[in-house]
Parts: structure tokens; C-alpha cells; sequence
């Protein structure tokens, strides 16, 4: 419990002190420097957080130490009245859930996580006082999501209104990530030298189209400013497409290699090596029904295997499948329709059953396989490409909008906190 720190500091300064007494000395001690409702802070946590800053800094100029200071503390006092209020919420955050995002930011930095923790070490933050620190900010994180963005509500018309909008339209504006090859020309080339160019741009498109690597092809032939990058170009939008383009790139598909296109510089040749916003998304889906047999109070995991075995043996003998799951499926979602789980995209099920579905023909029935909610039988029922193009890109508006507003109440929000707070300040430093 939190509360428990304010007495814990105070016994053990009583014990400290009791201790350099009886020993005829003086000896500086841990000291309070903020109470904050029922938490404290004390100076030891304060130097550390600033050797923090410090270490983090990398090099940036920072305020004097006293202003840093001052900075630093607020930092902690506001820290500790949101980590009260997670606490006075029930809030959690377990260690699997902490070594899974210390896991993503250590690969969000090119890390393994023993590099990770070698990085830190070489940093002189211990990985100990790193990882209490990241589940304080997770803590903080769950709490300003819990308190500020459970108030903020987006409306389809708040959506519909954005998209319209200048901002909205560049802002989900299609993307195109681009390959460019140049085969170059002088300025005062003869016929002869022209022809030989748009022969051979129109060699090389050819070579692509059949498999040959774009990227190392660009090294070795292309005499644009990016070849080197295996001719690169990045990410554009295609109000940022240099004119040349323009007519080009949009009928390009993913993977796609236009003709060579002709220039005062020379023959270009685009290949659309991905594609993203926009509101033309082709998803393959899957759609598929099961029959979920999962262990309980009366029924052990032998007899939930045997009865999922015995299920099997019915349905290759011509049972019913939608009978059957009505009567026998564990799946309150699914058991209702037959067992229908409906069109599914790639990625949605978990691990074992995505690999039965994956491997299954359409009409066939599956042999009972094992997932972490219990044994399965599934049964393919069709597939089908789906543009989900501007359901994605209502998604991204919604979440452009939701984004926006957090950062517009959070500060409003984080105010009122440290104003209702009781925040007793100390000599600190």
C-alpha cells in the first residue's frame, strides 16, 4: 500500500537515528522532501530521477540544476497522486505484462533484451530501477487512459467532418512506398544513344516483371540520386508525387513495375513496393464455423479429448455440423448460428487455430486440434477478398481524432489533479 511508505520512512529514520546516536555520530539521512497525499517523496528518489534525466539527456542541453530540480520534482509529485489513484482503482500491472513491454521497447530500439539491459548497464541505469520505472509509467499511462480517455467520445459525425477537411484528406491521403530506377540521357544525345537508353529501361522492366531483385538491380544500373539505397524514394503521398508520376503511380498495384517513362533526363522506371491509407484495402477472408469443447468442473480433460474425438467420428459419418455445435460447442458466441464465427481476416484467431483454418480446403472437416481455450473442430465454409479500404480508413480518422483530443485534455486534466491534491513541499536539495 502506498500509505504504508510514509510510516515505513519514518520508522526507519527513527531506527537510523537511534542507531548514529547510540554511536555518538551524525549522519545525513534520507529525507522527505514532498508529501503528496497519502505518498511521500524523498530526496534519494529525486537524485535518482535526475541522474535519469541526465543520463537520458544524451548530450542536450539541460536548465541549470536548481530549475532541473524544480522541474523534476513536479514531474514526481504529479507521477505520484496519478499512481494513487491506479492504486485506489485496482490497478495492476502484472510482470508478464511488464516483460512484455520492456520486450517491444528493447526491439523498438534494435535490441535483443540482454542488449537491451547491456545498453542500460553502459548507461549506469540499473535494469532494476529501468524496468520499476516502466511499470510506473505504464501504470500512469493505464490511469490517464482510464480517467481522461473514457470521456472522450467520437461520433461518425466528428469522422464524417474530418475526412471532408483539408487535414483529414492529407492526413489519410493514400501512400505509396517507392522503387525508381534512371536510365540517364545527356542533354544533347543523338538518336542512336535515345534508342539504346529506352532499350535497355525497357530490358531491365522486363527482367523485373519476370522475379529479378529490384533493389540490387537499381545498384547496379540505375544513375538516380538513390540508386545506391537500391533506388528508394521512401514513403510518399500522392499530392507529394513529382509530376512525372502522377498519372502513373495510382494504377500501379503493390509489387507492381510501370513502363519506362520518358523525361528530359532520361527513362525512369517505378515499382510500388507497398501501399498504405487510402480507401481501397483488398483483405482475404476466411469464412469458417467450429465446434469448441473446453474442460470444466464436471467434465475432466480426458473426457473433453474423448468427446471431441467422438464429435469427429459423427460428423465423418454425416452428422449435422450446425446440429451438433448447437448442441455440444462450449462457444456462447458461435453455438447459437451452428457455429459461424462469420468472415474472418488473417491474424484474428489465435496461433493453432489460424494454422488448422490456413491448411484446410473449403468443405473439410478438420481433425480435433488443441488451442489455449480447449479442442476445436472447424470446417472451412468459403472465402472471399474484401475491400476494407474505408472501414481502415474511418479507423485511422477515429483514432487521428481521439489522439488529438487526449492531448488537448490531459494538461486540463493533470491541473485539476495537482490542484485537488494535498502537496506538502520540503527543503529539497
Amino acid at each position: 500500500m502506498i500509505i504504508n511508505k510514509l510510516g515505513q520512512a519514518l520508522l526507519v529514520a527513527t531506527v537510523l537515528m537511534a542507531s548514529t546516536l547510540s554511536h555518538g555520530q551524525i549522519k545525513t539521512l534520507d529525507k522527505i522532501i514532498a508529501i503528496v497525499d497519502d505518498d511521500i517523496i524523498l530526496q534519494s528518489d529525486l537524485s535518482d530521477r535526475m541522474q535519469m534525466v541526465k543520463k537520458q539527456s544524451k548530450g542536450m542541453r539541460l536548465p541549470p540544476n536548481a530549475i532541473l530540480s524544480n522541474q523534476v520534482l513536479e514531474r514526481l509529485i504529479v507521477e505520484s497522486i496519478q499512481l494513487q489513484l491506479a492504486e485506489r482503482s485496482g490497478m495492476r500491472i502484472s510482470d508478464e505484462q511488464l516483460n512484455q513491454t520492456i520486450q517491444k521497447i528493447a526491439k523498438q530500439n534494435g535490441m535483443s533484451l540482454s542488449k537491451f539491459k547491456k545498453a542500460l548497464e553502459k548507461d549506469g541505469v540499473p535494469y532494476a530501477q529501468a524496468r520499476e520505472q516502466i511499470r510506473r509509467e505504464r501504470l500512469v499511462s493505464e490511469v490517464q487512459r482510464y480517467r481522461v480517455g473514457s470521456k472522450i467520445q467520437i461520433s461518425e459525425q466528428d469522422v464524417d467532418a474530418f475526412l471532408k477537411s483539408s487535414r483529414g484528406k492529407s492526413a489519410t491521403e493514400e501512400e505509396y512506398r517507392l522503387g525508381h530506377i534512371l536510365i540517364q540521357v545527356p542533354s544533347q544525345t543523338s538518336r542512336e544513344e535515345l534508342n539504346a537508353a529506352e532499350k535497355k529501361a525497357k530490358s531491365l522492366v522486363k527482367k523485373l516483371r519476370k522475379g529479378a531483385d529490384f533493389a540490387q538491380t537499381a545498384i547496379s544500373n540505375s544513375e538516380g540520386r538513390n540508386a545506391l539505397k537500391g533506388g528508394d524514394l521512401g514513403w510518399r503521398k500522392q499530392g507529394e508525387l513529382p509530376s512525372l508520376f502522377a498519372n502513373v503511380v495510382p494504377d500501379l498495384k503493390k509489387g507492381g513495375i510501370s513502363n519506362p517513362i520518358r523525361s528530359a533526363s532520361g527513362f525512369h522506371i517505378i515499382k510500388i513496393t507497398n501501399k498504405r491509407g487510402g480507401t481501397s484495402k483488398m483483405v482475404k477472408q476466411t469464412r469458417a464455423r467450429h465446434i469448441l469443447v473446453q474442460k470444466n468442473e464436471i467434465r475432466s480433460e480426458a473426457e473433453a479429448k474423448t468427446l471431441i474425438n467422438k464429435l469427429y467420428k459423427q460428423l465423418k459419418a454425416g452428422e449435422d455440423f450446425a446440429k451438433l455445435a448447437k448442441e455440444y460447442s462450449d462457444d456462447p458466441g458461435s453455438k447459437v448460428s451452428g457455429g459461424d464465427l462469420n468472415w474472418i481476416n488473417d491474424g484474428d484467431m489465435v496461433p493453432a487455430f489460424e494454422k488448422t483454418m490456413k491448411a484446410s480446403k473449403k468443405d473439410q472437416i478438420s481433425k480435433p486440434f488443441k488451442s489455449r481455450f480447449g479442442w476445436h473442430i472447424l470446417q472451412v465454409t468459403d472465402y472471399r477478398n474484401k475491400d476494407l479500404g474505408e472501414e481502415l480508413q474511418r479507423n485511422q480518422a477515429r483514432q487521428l481524432l481521439y489522439s488529438r483530443r487526449f492531448e488537448e485534455e490531459l494538461p486540463i486534466w493533470l491541473r485539476q489533479i495537482r490542484t485537488e491534491a494535498y502537496v506538502e513541499l520540503k527543503n529539497a536539495l
